[in-house]
């Protein structure tokens, strides 16, 4: 396809984004605007630009529902955000752009421009829930899924009657766990450290919990609450093996995308290629909690060094500390994959061990800057990286070593990462790049044909092979041999579809066979060897692992995606005798339901 005939191709539809989509479902007269005081200059605020704002938020009655002005009781702060980027309700998502600088304007929402939208957590689309503020607190931070809060709390009933009270001793929970009362835990969840207020709770915010038992009668409760402290913890896979507890906090600056939900995540923390300075205590997760190395004892008060995204430290350790600010301690619970089994065991870890890191993080260095740097720097630092990317594939660290690819942009080097971390959709797309570059570029045709014959789409691995041959005479045997490996694949895919379907059409008419009821193992006849020899470029140096691990890389593709692949091949060969039978068995079933 020439250059004229792309031109008149449709152009790709670009996806619409979540505040695009919002601003969609706005009725006209659910937002109305009054201008208090104009503002100055013709400009306003459009998407991508920074926002700085003071809001004060009133039911129609004038009741204070939140304020950034230190005379609303608010903590005298504005707002800092960027426009399209940042959460806000949707009425100030459609307001804010309408502003000049220094204007003053009265907005008016109807529900379903403010807390009817479901991410603001301080009230519902009823004020069912509603926070004053009675001592200002310390810090940005508050409380979230799944933090440890410590709170004094008290609690009457709408007509002043008290409930219970946990004021001499606070009480602890673990916020997101249904510990307390959902409309408490969603005032809680606004609230800062030292900071104490009233959270009006309407009935259908007051759930069971341990803290308090719900009468049916109550219509309202009023709990007063001190925020005592909280740590913040970190459930780092989502599924409760890696734990990070913040239990010192750092020095820095921090994302906050607005009032209602600042970000957690930590602007000024390590980056990938830092120098990092950190002082750990390790311990196993026993009875004793042994300690089985300390940096300010077993390292002469010397603090650890070390690189990040260089598979240097273990996996957890790393991921965790690169989270954390100058000056923050962090306690790390640490599942035995994540932690000494894929990593050189320190003596007294035994295998299979969950362990414990009291971690410190004294400083870090960020990555250097390669502006100003001549030519030949640059070259050198560039052979750094890539020489350290080797050295990670060969150690099996494949997303490590692919994040170092991708900063020189070796896509085929990236490539055969991905294709050993199972994903060859996405190793195939890496090769593309090459490929469209230089269509005939042999290892970008080998690798691709590498990733489409781990995929089962062996037509499109057999083409690229047979590609190799005709654009570069010398890549003949390697192709050969790759084609050879092809077939050996396609003779076991076809071999184990044919085992599936077994029987399946040899039984009588309204008998019933169960598909891959009779399969088994097939033994391996054939064994698996490197397919072709090394036709490293220059720029990709690992073909001989690649090749090794081809095997593993292939068990580790989901069925769901090789399904269909290896059927097409199949059917190409037995659909006609399928088909035939498919047909007889159809007919048969029409004519017995038709006449009889």
């Amino acid at each position: 396809m020439d250059a004229r005939e792309q031109n008149h191709l449709p152009k790709k539809k670009k996806s619409e984004t979540e505040d695009e989509k919002r601003r969609k479902k706005i009725v006209p007269g659910s937002l109305l605007k009054a201008v208090v005081r104009p503002g100055g200059g013709e400009s306003s605020p459009v998407d991508g630009d920074q926002i700085i704002y003071h809001c004060t938020v009133r039911t129609l009655d004038g009741v204070v529902v939140e304020s950034t002005r230190s005379e609303c009781g608010g903590r005298g702060l504005p707002i800092r955000g960027v426009l399209g980027k940042s959460k806000m309700i949707l009425g100030l998502l459609e307001g804010i752009p309408t502003m000049h600088k220094g204007e003053i304007a009265m907005f008016k929402m109807k529900p379903e421009m403010h807390y009817a939208e479901k991410d603001c957590p301080i009230a519902s689309e009823d004020l069912g829930v509603v926070k004053k503020i009675l001592n200002e607190g310390e810090g940005w931070e508050s409380p979230r899924e799944p933090y440890e809060v410590k709170a004094r709390i008290s609690a009457k009933s709408g007509d002043g009657n008290v409930i219970f009270s946990h004021t001499e001793e606070p009480y602890f929970f673990t916020f997101g766990k249904s510990e307390v009362p959902k409309g408490l835990e969603i005032g809680i969840g606004t609230m800062a450290r030292k900071e104490k207020a009233v959270i009006y709770v309407r009935k259908q915010y007051l759930t069971e919990s341990p803290l308090m038992h719900i009468v049916q009668d109550l219509e309202e409760v009023h709990f007063e609450v001190e925020l005592v402290h909280f740590i913040q913890v970190r459930d780092m896979l989502g599924d409760g093996r890696l734990i990070k507890r913040r239990i010192q906090d750092g020095r820095g600056m921090f994302l906050t995308v607005s009032l209602r939900d600042p970000s957690e995540f930590p602007m000024d923390c390590p980056l990938q290629d830092s120098r990092l300075s950190v002082h750990y205590k390790g311990m196993l997760l026993n009875e004793e909690k042994t300690v089985f190395y300390d940096s300010r004892i077993d390292n002469n008060d010397q603090p650890l060094e070390f690189s990040s995204g260089e598979g240097l430290v273990p996996e957890g350790f790393e991921m965790c500390t690169r989270l954390m600010l100058p000056g923050e301690t962090a306690l790390v619970t640490c599942p035995p994959d994540y932690a000494y089994d894929k990593f050189p065991r320190p003596p007294g870890v035994p295998e299979g061990a969950h362990v414990q890191w009291e971690i410190e993080l004294l400083g870090f260095e960020t990555p250097r800057d390669w502006t100003g740097l001549n030519f030949q720097s640059i070259m050198n630092e560039a052979e750094n990286i890539r020489s350290t990317g080797n050295r990670l594939f060969k150690e099996g660290k494949f997303e490590l070593a692919k994040a170092k690819y991708e900063k020189n942009m070796l896509h085929l080097n990236v490539a055969a990462c991905l294709l050993k971390m199972g994903e060859w959709r996405k190793s195939v797309e890496t090769c593309n790049k090459v490929l469209e570059a230089k269509p005939g570029h042999v290892k970008g045709l080998y690798r691709r044909g590498m990733a489409y014959m781990a995929g089962g789409e062996y037509e499109d691995a057999r083409n690229d092979f047979n590609m190799m041959i005709k654009v570069d005479k010398s890549s003949e045997a390697d192709a050969t041999a790759a084609l050879l490996k092809l077939k050996q694949k396609e003779h076991e895919a076809e071999s184990k579809a044919r085992k599936q379907f077994k029987g399946l059409f040899d039984k009588k008419p309204g008998e019933i066979t169960e598909v891959g009821s009779e399969i088994r193992e097939e033994p391996k006849t054939i064994e698996e060897v490197d397919e072709t020899k090394d036709i490293d470029d220059g720029d990709e140096t690992h073909d001989e692992e690649e090749r090794a691990t081809t095997v593993s890389t292939d068990r580790k593709i989901k069925w769901s995606e090789k399904a269909w692949p290896m059927m097409k091949n199949v059917m190409l060969q037995i659909g006609i005798q399928l088909g035939v039978a498919l047909l007889g068995v159809l007919i048969f079933q029409f004519v017995s339901a038709k006449f009889t």
